[in-house]
């Protein structure tokens, strides 16, 4: 009698794990897609997709993560950072951003530049691995020639100089100043 139970509990659960995988798999047949509530077409994205490198969601870019963004916030640090001495007075922060991934890589490398009296267009190359039109002659390193990170052009340009710790104030000092711009 045990033995009748347990098969039948067994065939239970088979019969029921069944019918929830039939229905997980959706109608099929001529109508499907309609059905489904999904018209067919090659460009269409269903809200939850079976790639898992889709799963992951990508951050939003935000106003200081972008360098074309928000032409007022480039007025405002532009006049600030040349009143500083980190610009000079005939550069725009907009051209001095020019080949930085985000604002605040940017002007955080302005920062360490100023800080240390490194020459920015030298850093600039090094960290972004784009030679500029200015005179390297005088750039520590080798400029232009591949990405480097902040740490390391530090380290490259002034090898005294603790790098881990100069890159960290200037990423403050760079937050700081673009929350205070409204970025």
């Amino acid at each position: 009698m045990k033995k009748l139970c347990l098969v039948v509990a067994i065939a239970a659960i088979s019969i029921s794990f069944g019918a929830v995988r039939a229905a997980a798999q959706g109608p099929q047949g001529v109508g499907a897609s309609v059905a489904a509530g999904s018209a067919p077409s090659n460009n269409s994205h269903s809200s939850h997709s079976m790639n898992p490198i889709k799963w992951v969601k990508k951050s939003p870019k935000t106003a200081n993560s972008n360098p074309d963004a928000g032409g007022d916030q480039y007025t405002k640090l532009t006049a600030k950072f040349q009143a500083q001495g980190l610009l000079l007075a005939n550069t725009d922060l907009k051209s001095a951003c020019q080949n930085f991934k985000s604002l605040d890589e940017c002007v955080t490398a302005l920062h360490v530049s100023h800080n240390l009296g490194l020459d920015f267009n030298c850093l600039k190359s090094n960290v972004t691995g784009v030679q500029t039109s200015a005179d390297m002659s005088g750039c520590k390193g080798t400029p232009g020639t591949k990405v480097m990170s902040l740490h390391s052009a530090i380290r490259a340009m002034k090898p005294e100089a603790n790098a881990k710790a100069e890159a960290k104030n200037a990423q403050k000092q760079a937050i700081e100043d673009l929350k205070q711009a409204g970025a």
